[in-house]
């Protein structure tokens, strides 16, 4: 009875790490959130409305707009997040700003967060869903979780993320930014002097690749 209740209390304090590891709290970002709902923007009534949405990589991208002056830029990043949040706060950053073209990066701090590849894609088919239903005009497009220098232990999960990602896109007939591809070296390495010092975030020589790869989507 004893080696029966060891073992069901192992198997629940299991899960509960598991719990803990995957689920997170949206509500710590409700400051961000409403910083950039209140944010204002003076827009051509002539360009189109582009809006990013996703973590860190998006958020820290300050001058996006300078990149794509032809079009009216919303930058709606919020460090840390996960398509989980990103579900959460679906309304104020992805519906109300009407965006025309839509970029959506997520997926990097899932898997950093130990989630897997499969349960990553599950929410990233119900932000689709919704994205299909409340913007049915607009172009959805996912950015690929990218390489880095301090994840690189996770290269293959991020790898298996990635072609789910592709895979989806293909299927339900919306874009993918295959910016992966185009961090890394003539060796199938990440280049290393993309980064800051953390070796996460990116330098404006990351930012220019990824702007490459974007622009070449946005003169489709």
């Amino acid at each position: 009875m004893k080696l029966l209740y060891r073992k069901y209390s192992a198997l629940v304090v299991s899960l509960l790490l598991t719990f803990n590891l995957n689920a997170q709290d949206p509500n710590r970002f409700t400051k961000q959130v409403e910083e950039l709902v209140q944010k204002e923007y003076q827009f051509d009534s002539v360009k189109k409305k582009v809006v990013f949405a996703g973590s860190s990589s998006i958020r820290m991208w300050k001058d996006v707009q300078s990149y794509f002056p032809g079009y009216n830029v919303i930058n709606n990043g919020f460090g840390g997040s996960h398509f989980s949040d990103l579900l959460y706060f679906y309304d104020p950053l992805i519906v109300k700003p009407t965006p025309e073209i839509l970029f959506i990066y997520e997926g990097d701090n899932d898997i950093a967060s130990h989630k897997k590849p499969g349960q990553v894609l599950k929410q990233a088919k119900e932000l689709t869903v919704k994205l299909q239903k409340d913007l049915p005009e607009a172009r959805i497009i996912y950015i690929s979780p990218k390489p880095s220098i301090a994840r690189d232990s996770l290269k293959n999960e991020y790898i298996r993320l990635n072609k789910k990602l592709n895979k989806l896109c293909r299927r339900e007939n919306i874009e993918f930014a295959d910016v992966w591809t185009a961090m890394l070296d003539e060796n199938g390495n990440v280049k290393r002097d993309i980064f800051l010092d953390d070796g996460l975030h990116m330098n404006k020589k990351g930012y220019d690749i990824w702007a490459g790869v974007i622009s070449g989507i946005l003169e489709k």
